[in-house]
C-alpha cells in the first residue's frame, strides 16, 4: 500500500509538472482546444498504467509519443474532416513569448493556425515536433516511426507550403513580434 502511494504521488508530480506543455503539444497538432486535453487525458491514463515501467526512463518522452499516437489515431478514425471551432487564439510556436498588444498576438496565433491548416497531418506533426518540442529530424522519426528521410521531405514540403503564405512571413520572419 506504501508503494502504491509513493506512485501516486511520483505520477501526480510528473501531471503538475508536465501537463500544460503536454497540452499544448496536443493543441498544436491538433488545433482544438477540448481534443487537445482529451488526447492528453487518455496518454496520462495509459501511462500511469505503466508508470512503474516507465518513471525510471523518460516518462516526458514516453507521455509525448502516447499523445503524438493518440491524435495519429485521432485522425485516421475520423470520417470526415473536421474544421476547429475555436481555440486558435491559443496556438502559438513560442507560447513564452510576451506580446505588447494583446490583440496582436491573438492576430498572430489566427495567422499561424490558419497556416498550419493548410498542411497535411503528417507535415503539420513534423513541423510542431520540429519546432514546438525542438526535436531533431532523428527524433521525429523515431515518434513518429519512419524513416528519416521521410520527416525530410515531409519537412520540405511543409517549409515550402509556409513560405508562400504572406501573413505568415510578417509575423515570424523580421516582422511583428
Amino acid at each position: 500500500m506504501r508503494q502504491s502511494l509513493g506512485r501516486d504521488e511520483d505520477f501526480s508530480a510528473f501531471v503538475v509538472a508536465r501537463s500544460g506543455r503536454l497540452v499544448h503539444l496536443a493543441r498544436m497538432l491538433c488545433g482544438d482546444a477540448g481534443l487537445a486535453e482529451d488526447l492528453v487525458q487518455t496518454a496520462l491514463e495509459k501511462a500511469y498504467l505503466r508508470w512503474d515501467r516507465i518513471e525510471m526512463g523518460d516518462p516526458f518522452g514516453y507521455v509525448r509519443q502516447a499523445v503524438v499516437n493518440q491524435h495519429l489515431s485521432w485522425l485516421r478514425r475520423r470520417l470526415w474532416r473536421e474544421q476547429p471551432s475555436g481555440g486558435a487564439a491559443e496556438l502559438d510556436l513560442d507560447f513564452n513569448r510576451s506580446v505588447a498588444d494583446p490583440a496582436d498576438g491573438v492576430e498572430r496565433r489566427l495567422v499561424l493556425h490558419a497556416a498550419l491548416g493548410t498542411l497535411t497531418r503528417r507535415e503539420r506533426t513534423v513541423i510542431v515536433l520540429r519546432y514546438v518540442e525542438d526535436l531533431t529530424e532523428v527524433q521525429t522519426a523515431v515518434v513518429l516511426g519512419v524513416a528519416v528521410g521521410t520527416i525530410k521531405s515531409a519537412h520540405s514540403r511543409a517549409m515550402q507550403k509556409l513560405r508562400v503564405v504572406p501573413e505568415l512571413s510578417t509575423y515570424y520572419v523580421g516582422g511583428k513580434t
